[in-house]
C-alpha cells in the first residue's frame, strides 16, 4: 500500500537549511493499522504530510498503491489526495453552516460524483459511525466525539486506498476517545488501512504497529502485541 526509499525532507531558507527527515524507508501493507509516535519536532507530522501529499519530499521514492507519488506533478496531487486519501485531523475541519450530511458530501463533489448517489454514500458512511439519526445537525449542535465521526465519515466516502489520522483523538475527553478508536478498529477489521499520529501512548495501544521518530529518524517500529479494544 506504502513504500517509502530513502526519503528526505529539507527545508530552506535562503542559506539556512533544516533537516527534518533522513533517509527514511517505511512500509505499510494492505489492511495494516499504524500509529506514528514522537516528542514536538521529532518528524512525525512533516512524514504525515508527506504521506498525505500535502508536501514533497526533498528526495527518495514514495509509491502509493501502485503511483510513483515522487514523479507526479505538482497539479496531480490533488487528484491522488481525493482518491487514495482520507484525512481525519485533531480540529475536525468541517464547515458549520453545513449539516453533518453536506460536510460528509463535500469530497465526492471534486469527484464530479452525481448528487443522488452522494447523499446516498454520505448517510451509509454516517451510519457506519453510528451518527444516522443526526444527519440534519449542524457541526454546533453535536458534540466533539460526534463531530470527530463525522470527520470518519467523510473520510469514507470517496473509498480511499488509505486514511491517514493527525491526532484524532486530541481534543477529545477520555470516553470520545475511545468510542473513536473502537470505529477505526471497526473499520480496519473490515479490511481499511490506518496510519495514525498520535503522542498519546494508551491510544496507540488500539493500533497493530507503532513506529516511533526521534531528530528525523525512526528509531523504533514494533508490532503492538497486547492491544486495546480488541
Amino acid at each position: 500500500m506504502i513504500d517509502i526509499q530513502k526519503v528526505n525532507k529539507i527545508y530552506r531558507n535562503g542559506k539556512l537549511e533544516l533537516q527534518a527527515l533522513f533517509n527514511i524507508d517505511f512500509k505499510v501493507e494492505k489492511e495494516e493499522f499504524v500509529s506514528i509516535m514522537g516528542a514536538s519536532g521529532s518528524g512525525k507530522t512533516t512524514f504525515l504530510h508527506i504521506l498525505g501529499c500535502l508536501d514533497h519530499a526533498t528526495s527518495g521514492t514514495y509509491i502509493l498503491d501502485g503511483v510513483n507519488v515522487s514523479e507526479i506533478k505538482d497539479t496531480e496531487y490533488a487528484q491522488i489526495r481525493n482518491q487514495k486519501i482520507g484525512f481525519v485531523f485533531q480540529a475536525f475541519n468541517l464547515l458549520p453552516k453545513l449539516t453533518i450530511v453536506e460536510n460528509v458530501e463535500l469530497p465526492m463533489m471534486y469527484g464530479g460524483i452525481k448528487p443522488k448517489e452522494r447523499r446516498e454514500r454520505a448517510l451509509d458512511a454516517l451510519i457506519k459511525v453510528g451518527l444516522g439519526n443526526r444527519i440534519k445537525h449542524t457541526p454546533n449542535e453535536i458534540s466533539g466525539g460526534q463531530k470527530q465521526r463525522v470527520a470518519i465519515a467523510r473520510a469514507l466516502v470517496n473509498k480511499p486506498s488509505i486514511i491517514l489520522a493527525d491526532e484524532p483523538t486530541g481534543n477529545l475527553d477520555s470516553k470520545s476517545s475511545v468510542e473513536i478508536m473502537n470505529i477505526f478498529q471497526a473499520l480496519n477489521n473490515e479490511g481499511v488501512t490506518i496510519v495514525m499520529v498520535t503522542h498519546e501512548p494508551d491510544i496507540a495501544q488500539y493500533t497493530k504497529r507503532k513506529v516511533v521518530f526521534r531528530d528525523g529518524i525512526i528509531i523504533e517500529d514494533t508490532p503492538i502485541i497486547n492491544r486495546r479494544g480488541v
